[in-house]
């Protein structure tokens, strides 16, 4: 499975939305409705799935599902 499908299979579990609903652009907190909880619980579940570590100074320009594909991958 490709990076980008896995990324928006844990956000669409997470928030329960479709995953047909998410596109690359997508703003996560706008446009799916996820507060700062499930923003947590998110990345908590990138972390496990892709082995990295999110620092907290970089949850701030976390704002799309292209930029936490971006973030994964500088960071692996």
């Amino acid at each position: 499975m490709e990076m980008k499908e896995k990324v928006t299979e844990i956000i669409a579990n997470q928030l329960s939305v479709s995953a047909d609903k998410i596109k690359g652009d997508t703003n996560i907190a706008e446009e799916l409705g996820a507060d700062s909880l499930d923003l947590v619980e998110i990345l908590m579940s990138l972390e496990d799935e892709f082995g990295i570590s999110i620092p907290d100074e970089a949850i701030p320009n976390i704002k799309t599902i292209n930029d936490i594909v971006d973030f994964i991958q500088n960071n692996k």
